[in-house]
């Protein structure tokens, strides 16, 4: 990762950039943070930093990510972006962690398809997808099994399809932290900031689950370990 050009050390950078994603923060409250500690920096700096590094850690993040269960709970959640609402797709295992995510401005079978095949690609295939009463994701993951039984290599790996919401109230309960970042800024001004913003949050997550990085280390130390 390149910091090559900005004003100031990368420790800074990824530490206002974590502050940001990992609490109940704003940029005006980091840039207070900075001050206090002698550190002038803009809170639009910070704005910046988080829509340029936040998903380069995600990347990192996601290539070193542990094994998640075959059980997956697929489900997805409105999200305020310049005054629209905006879809964003996410699956858990059957133990709460997290598989993949997925930003888009339509709820239809075409972007649950790109969601799961995003998510197949980093997780591999599952054995059951449950969804929540979503006929969308239910064509979706029918059209999954189609394919998969025309290709005779996998058509043995069919996907179970289970539609119950008392087993959804994992994923939907674990979508709280993006709400509530939405609510904090009103709604995202820019697709770049609400993107990034969720890239990071899924990351930090991630970490405090023990899905990324050393578990004998702090939390806060797995998080600068992915850049360092």
């Amino acid at each position: 990762m390149q910091f090559t050009g900005y004003h100031f050390p990368s420790d800074i950078i990824i530490q206002a950039v974590r502050y940001y994603v990992a609490y109940k923060l704003n940029y005006r409250d980091i840039e207070e943070i900075f001050a206090e500690r002698g550190i002038r920096v803009d809170h639009a700096t910070i704005n910046r930093w988080v829509i340029r590094f936040a998903p380069l850690i995600e990347q990192i993040a996601r290539t070193i990510k542990h094994y998640v269960s075959s059980s997956w709970r697929m489900d997805e959640t409105y999200i305020k972006i310049k005054g629209k609402w905006w879809y964003y797709y996410r699956a858990v295992d059957k133990y709460g962690d997290i598989v993949d995510f997925y930003l888009s401005q339509t709820r239809d079978e075409k972007s649950a398809q790109a969601f799961l095949r995003k998510a197949i690609r980093t997780n591999g295939l599952p054995d059951q997808v449950v969804i929540d009463n979503s006929g969308a994701n239910a064509r979706a993951l029918h059209h999954m099994n189609v394919k998969l039984w025309k290709s005779v290599v996998f058509m043995l790996n069919l996907i179970e399809i289970i539609d119950a919401k008392y087993l959804n109230n994992i994923v939907e309960q674990s979508h709280r932290p993006i709400k509530q970042k939405m609510y904090q800024a009103l709604g995202w001004k820019s697709v770049e900031g609400a993107s990034a913003t969720m890239s990071g949050q899924e990351v930090w997550t991630q970490i405090k689950r023990g899905q990324v990085g050393e578990l004998s280390l702090p939390v806060w130390e797995r998080f600068y370990a992915l850049i360092a």
